[in-house]
């Protein structure tokens, strides 16, 4: 990347104005190059002057000038430098502009790929939904999100694990086990009540039905509870089956599907539990286990049932976080059944621990909606006792949507029977549009999208605008190919030969720059986990691309110029069509 190529020459001119003693030899700060929000400031910039001031003893002005007459001296600088209050502008020569059109076509379908990873393993774990019905449009988001964060990881070079948590232990899965059995019950003729607080949706009535007319009464003919037992299984590889189609829809696939049952049966959780305790930080406290972050008492007033909003509100008077106290496993006198015994929380450590010290994970990266905000605290709490390298949990909290449809919310819930599938809104305005839809903000935003724009066929669309412009230029392609406009730039998988010409025009070179910004792009995805940066991208490129064309002149321009400029159409397309690939969406050729 050119930023990288700027910091390593700022580093040598400020070591250079040290040697020839025009600056005190004083530590060299972390450099930052970003681009000026004011692009007339130029391409890049840097504030190194004033981070070098203190211990300089000297005004940012004049170490901005002194470094800058050290750039200005290095031999064939693929820049010119300004100084402007104290920062140091840089602006890429035309030259150098004209050359990384050749580099774009060279990395071909690589291009945008970065080495940020060095080959670590790394993993995304998402979607992960309760396995009590078909996926939701509340999953949408996250296993977009998380999709396109593996596929950033993968193209920052990164070896990529992407995995969904099952949630197939505690009392959610003996409920919909229940509601299973009484929708199977009712399927064959008898009159079974729905259990209380029963999953109502269509999604439980189907799968009854099929496990009816695949095994008959068999299971009306057993114990009450084993049925129940048998049927959750039945139940939850059927929706798992479902949920399964439906991600590839999205074209979004798993390397795993990990069972969180297995981590009681394998004891590994309870393995967890005593590292706790042998640590001392696991306390009894009203016949339940409770982790304590210092091993202090149980603070009064907590009991084994608390919202989210309650262990958040865990302060002190000055505002500070109290340290985390969360219940792992619940009491005998609450929860009769000892499977149903631990919590989430309990199942989380031990998941942690084997994503990270048994498996390699480094990053290991969770994708949790915005209602799991408190869990964040306390599962970085555990990795601390635990003693889990620093860094190697990172948890991204997203936040929920709104869904329109002819101006008005769809309001929905799995267990009230009234969710929204994925596979409903999917069938309306297909996978790309979905995908585009939930990237199209960061994730700390809630926002609201209406069905009704996502299906029109134009402009007010925006990943048809951007898909539309990708489109456009293989259009192009095939128009002068067609038309023989005097262009030998080969087939689609060639790339043009490379010409002397100077790319000149303001059009061009904006194009250009807008281009050279995608391996930026997927470092900050990378970095931030912020994939929203994607679709903004894009949106950009395509119009950078059209103020290209309506300005710049191919078909009728001389040979050369033409021949010029088609490479620089063809650097377009492979940069969009890239973006398209990170974001998880196809890049058509004909609209």
């Amino acid at each position: 990347m050119i930023r990288d190529h700027l910091i390593r020459c700022i580093a040598d001119a400020i070591g250079r104005a040290q040697q020839a003693g025009e600056l005190p030899d004083c530590a060299i700060p972390a450099i930052a190059v970003e681009h000026p929000r004011q692009p007339e400031m130029g391409d890049y910039a840097t504030n190194v002057a004033m981070q070098l001031a203190r211990g300089a003893k000297m005004s940012p002005a004049t170490i901005a000038e002194t470094i800058a007459r050290h750039l200005r001296a290095m031999p064939s600088a693929p820049f010119s430098v300004e100084v402007a209050q104290g920062f140091i502008n840089f602006r890429l020569t035309p030259a150098y502009l004209s050359q990384q059109v050749d580099v774009i076509l060279e990395r071909g379908a690589r291009w945008g790929e970065i080495d940020l990873g060095r080959g670590r393993k790394a993993q995304v774990e998402h979607g992960s939904a309760n396995p009590t019905g078909y996926a939701t449009i509340g999953t949408g988001r996250n296993v977009v999100v998380g999709d396109t964060l593996a596929n950033t990881l993968e193209a920052a070079g990164y070896q990529v694990h992407r995995e969904w948590y099952i949630n197939d232990a505690g009392s959610q899965v003996r409920v919909f086990g229940a509601s299973v059995y009484a929708r199977y019950a009712q399927a064959l003729g008898v009159d079974e009540p729905m259990p209380e607080r029963g999953y109502l949706g269509e999604d439980v009535q189907e799968v009854a039905r099929l496990i009816a007319e695949r095994e008959g009464d068999k299971y009306l003919r057993l114990p009450k509870d084993e049925a129940v037992r048998a049927l959750g299984r039945l139940g939850i590889e059927a929706v798992m089956a479902n949920i399964k189609r439906t991600l590839a829809r999205l074209n979004i696939r798993y390397d795993n599907f990990f069972s969180e049952k297995s981590l009681w049966t394998s004891g590994l959780g309870h393995e967890m539990i005593e590292r706790l305790r042998a640590k001392g930080l696991v306390i009894e406290h009203d016949g339940a286990l409770w982790f304590s972050e210092d091993g202090s008492p149980i603070r009064s007033g907590q009991g084994q049932r608390r919202t989210d909003e309650e262990y958040a509100a865990d302060k002190d008077e000055s505002g500070r976080a109290l340290p985390v106290q969360a219940v792992l496993i619940r009491s005998p006198k609450v929860i009769h059944d000892p499977e149903e015994r631990p919590t989430y929380f309990a199942s989380d450590i031990p998941y942690m621990w084997h994503k990270v010290m048994l498996r390699g994970f480094n990053p290991a990266i969770y994708v949790w909606g915005e209602d799991h905000q408190a869990d964040a605290p306390r599962l970085h709490a555990a990795a601390r006792a635990l003693g889990l390298p620093e860094g190697s949990i990172r948890i991204l909290i997203y936040r929920f949507i709104t869904l329109l449809r002819s101006g008005q919310e769809v309001r929905m819930g799995k267990r009230k029977g009234n969710a929204l599938l994925i596979d409903d809104v999917v069938d309306e305005i297909g996978p790309d549009a979905f995908r585009y839809i939930m990237l199209s903000r960061s994730v700390d935003t809630k926002f609201t999208f209406d069905l009704d724009v996502l299906k029109e066929q134009n402009e007010k669309n925006p990943v048809y605008y951007v898909q539309y412009g990708h489109a456009r230029i293989c259009a192009i392609e095939r128009k002068a190919a067609e038309e023989n406009w005097g262009v030998a730039i080969g087939d689609p998988g060639s790339h043009p030969a490379p010409s002397a010409y100077c790319y000149e025009h303001p059009a061009e070179q904006a194009l250009i720059r807008k281009l050279l910004q995608l391996p930026e792009i997927v470092e900050l995805v990378a970095t931030t986990l912020q994939p929203h940066h994607y679709t903004t991208y894009a949106r950009e490129v395509t119009q950078a691309f059209s103020k290209f064309y309506e300005e710049c002149r191919i078909k009728g321009s001389p040979p050369e110029v033409a021949r010029a400029r088609m490479r620089l159409a063809r650097a377009a397309q492979l940069t969009l069509a890239k973006t398209l690939k990170l974001m998880g969406m196809s890049a058509p050729e004909r609209m």
